[in-house]
This record gives structure tokens, C-alpha cells and sequence, in this order.
């Protein structure tokens, strides 16, 4: 991903008001992230744990989506798998995320939800080399292939939140 700025974040969110977008509190490590090592810009509002966000460049643009997260957690000590990462080998929790939808169909109350990593460390995930053995010779091949599939996977789902797709 490409370093963006501040301002950048708060004007890039497609299912959130101004006031919204204004009051929203950047990762505290927003200065110091590794921008070539991600495929999105996801966090939790520190002040408000049941939010998050997911900024990505998509179809050319950058956006921005707000989220909620389950009140309390995700509940029941049960293993689900992130639908943007796919890590089965991650400790993380997994969320319910659930965005309201884009234009008047959110305004509608419209809402469309997907299972993510609860501290949005999917770029992470996906870079984990596997093992070496005969299903994966090469390690580096199977990263990129996992990077390709988060940056789909996430581009679907933008697309859910847009109303381009059911």
C-alpha cells in the first residue's frame, strides 16, 4: 500500500458521515506503519473498541470503510476463519464485522458483514511463509498467492459495501 495521510484516511470513508470521519482516532502507530507490508490499513478506534476501519486502494481510489464490531466480542470461544486472510494458523479472534452500506441503502439501514481478524492483521497473516515440503516447494510463491487472495477478497467485499454486488 502507499503511504497516505491523515486527511487522506478521514475523506476516503464511503459509508460514513463528515462528522464521522472527523472524529475518528488514527492507530497510534499511524506515523511509524510499514506501508510496503500492507494491503489494507485496517485498526480498532482505541476510544471506541466496537469500531474499526478499513482504508484500501480500490478500482483506482482510496476507500474507506467504517465497521462495527459485535458488543462484548464475538461471544462463544469458537474457531471461525477470516474471510480476508484465511490464516487457519492464526491465534487472533475473529470478528463479525458489519459495515453499513454506501449511499441511500445505508441510510436505508442496510448492512452487509464479513468475518476479519479482530485487530485487522491480515497483511501480516498472508505473509507467513508454510513449510517447505512437497505441496509447497517454493514459500515465496504461496505468499504472494495468499497476498493475492486478501487483496480479492477485500476488493469483494468493498464491492458488497459499494451495493456493486450482492
Amino acid at each position: 500500500m502507499q503511504k497516505i495521510t491523515a486527511q487522506q484516511v478521514r475523506s476516503s470513508f464511503i459509508n460514513a458521515s463528515r462528522s464521522e470521519a472527523a472524529k475518528l482516532n488514527l492507530p497510534s502507530t499511524f506515523d511509524t506503519l510499514d506501508w510496503e507490508n500492507l494491503e489494507f490499513l485496517g485498526w480498532r478506534d482505541e476510544k471506541m473498541p466496537q469500531r474499526g476501519y478499513l482504508v484500501v486502494h480500490h478500482q483506482g481510489k482510496l476507500t474507506g470503510v467504517l465497521l462495527r464490531a459485535p458488543e462484548g466480542g464475538s461471544g462463544k470461544r469458537r474457531v471461525v476463519l477470516c474471510e480476508l486472510c484465511r490464516d487457519v494458523f492464526s491465534k487472533e479472534d475473529v470478528y463479525l464485522w458489519v459495515a453499513k452500506k454506501a449511499g441511500q441503502s445505508g441510510k436505508d439501514g442496510n448492512t452487509v458483514g464479513t468475518l476479519i481478524c479482530a485487530e485487522f492483521g491480515c497483511s501480516a497473516n498472508v505473509r507467513k511463509e508454510p513449510p517447505v515440503n512437497e505441496i509447497n516447494p517454493d514459500p515465496a510463491v504461496v505468499v504472494l498467492r495468499q497476498i493475492a487472495g486478501l487483496e480479492s477478497r477485500t476488493a469483494l467485499f468493498l464491492d458488497r459495501v459499494r451495493g456493486d454486488s450482492k
